[in-house]
């Protein structure tokens, strides 16, 4: 009942407010510890890192994460869990995977084995396999190179509870420091066949792997040596198959990397091209990235998503390895960003991924108002905001509380930039207190973006060019103003 009244009210509220005044707003505090979102995912308590083992089955999400439960700061890593039924509201539960003799549990990927192929389960009862990387620290300080390898476990109650696999690991270490996250999908061959496909993340490339049954893996090729961003290790990849607006298929291959970012340390590149019996080939050598901003890092797609959504679903780590053990929050360490829908788009002639925000984001909202002026007060720390650009191809906005901080974003001469160097406290980090700037040689036509607590994530042309940013302001951010440049101006309350 209360999604078809957010509908209806959602529908009339433009139509009454369009011949009223700008709408008088009362700012509504929160009631969670500072900087702790208000719907963006968190742990409860601890830190967290990268997203994991991502899956949907039977009407449920599933996220695991890299967690430490014990400190705000890294240490040995178990995969922390919760559930959703809508992206939104998440219910914790108990740790999934805890670290062993044979090490922490680093990232990896979780997909439903449904033929059975890994013999784990039945085809009555299909098995969830869980890929990740076992990190034995006590052999990398003492100086071996073989202290990663790849390793299963499994659950036979759709992913409540997890069992080890007996011959672990299932993918030794060659010999190779930096030998992690494995990412797996079940991929169709022109023939008509399917079969496991691992990306694996190797110091400064990829490497591809075979598997009939997720448990016998061969090596099939390495991409990256030569190509893209190479100003630190590669981490945390996948390969996504994408359509074109013409319906050709084409896959889209992420990959991690920290320090070498764009805006300094952590981000996230990406190539497109095609593959084809385990060889991935990039239609060119073109640098690119799946969000401009310094904080959306590690970024993975849920497996097993239904036929009928279709979509690609990502998610990313809201931090940066910078400074993500030092910003200043008391309980917990790390925010997940918004899920986004990830697609493919042209710009004359050169294909980019589009991240559009999920659109069971649209639940969210609570209360809507909309604007003739330039400058209105926000309604909390925790908002959604429209607005279409005019023909100038510029704009600016900022964003304020009663302390003298603001942060702005601007579009002028083809850079999108996001200015925090104002945003309140940022001691923890000499590079925090900064602008960032995204080429856009393309036209902004519109902006949604999406408030919170301590983040701001800024989509263009409804994510054809993507920003996320940390802010840890003294006070909430109490009013925005805007260019004249700026139209349709329509500020969402959002509300879990």
């Amino acid at each position: 009942m209360k999604n078809i009244l957010h509908n209806i009210l959602y529908l009339l509220i433009p139509l009454l407010m369009a011949c009223a005044q700008d709408p008088t707003i009362v700012f509504k505090k929160s009631n969670l510890e500072q900087y702790r979102p208000e719907y963006h995912f968190t742990p409860e308590k601890g830190w967290m890192n990268d997203p994991n083992g991502m899956f949907y089955l039977d009407g449920t999400y599933h996220l695991f994460y890299q967690h430490y439960p014990d400190s705000i700061v890294w240490g040995p890593m178990h995969w922390g869990h919760a559930i959703s039924k809508d992206l939104i509201n998440w219910e914790h539960l108990p740790i999934a995977i805890e670290p062993d003799s044979l090490g922490y549990i680093f990232s990896g990927s979780a997909v439903v084995d449904l033929e059975n192929t890994s013999g784990l389960g039945s085809k009555e009862n299909p098995p969830i396999v869980a890929i990740f990387t076992y990190h034995d620290m006590e052999g990398e300080r003492s100086g071996i190179n073989n202290y990663q390898s790849q390793a299963i476990a499994f659950s036979l109650d759709k992913g409540m509870t997890w069992t080890k696999y007996d011959g672990n690991p299932v993918l030794p270490n060659p010999g190779i420091r930096d030998f992690r996250d494995p990412k797996v999908s079940l991929v169709t061959r022109e023939d008509g066949t399917k079969n496991w496909v691992m990306t694996l993340a190797v110091t400064d490339h990829i490497n591809f792997y075979s598997s009939p049954d997720l448990i016998h893996w061969t090596q099939t090729s390495e991409f990256g040596k030569n190509v893209g961003a190479h100003g630190g290790v590669w981490e945390c990849p996948d390969l996504i198959p994408l359509k074109t607006e013409n319906g050709e298929e084409k896959y889209v291959l992420l990959v991690s990397i920290n320090p070498g970012g764009p805006q300094k340390g952590s981000a996230t590149q990406y190539f497109i091209g095609d593959f084809v019996d385990g060889t991935f080939t990039p239609d060119d050598t073109m640098l690119r990235w799946i969000d401009y901003g310094p904080d959306n890092y590690a970024g993975v797609t849920w497996s097993n998503l239904p036929e009928d959504q279709n979509r690609t679903l990502f998610l990313g780590w809201m931090s940066n390895w910078l400074y993500a053990q030092n910003v200043p929050t008391k309980t917990w360490r790390s925010a997940m960003t918004i899920p986004r829908e990830l697609s493919l788009f042209d710009i004359d002639g050169t294909y980019l991924v589009k991240s559009k925000p999920a659109s069971e984001l649209t639940q969210l909202r609570e209360a809507s108002y909309v604007f003739s002026g330039q400058s209105s007060a926000l309604p909390s720390q925790a908002v959604e905001i429209e607005l279409a650009v005019d023909e100038t191809d510029e704009f600016q906005l900022t964003f304020s509380n009663e302390m003298g901080e603001e942060f702005t974003i601007n579009k002028e001469m083809g850079l999108v930039t996001i200015d925090r160097s104002k945003a309140g406290k940022s001691d923890f980090n000499d590079d925090f207190a900064a602008a960032h700037s995204a080429p856009m040689s393309w036209k902004a036509r519109n902006l949604r973006i999406f408030l919170d607590a301590h983040s701001v994530e800024i989509f263009v042309n409804d994510g054809e060019l993507v920003m996320t940013s940390t802010l840890f302001p003294t006070s909430p951010w109490k009013n925005i103003s805007w260019s004249e440049n700026l139209k349709n101006v329509k500020i969402h309350l959002l509300e879990k």
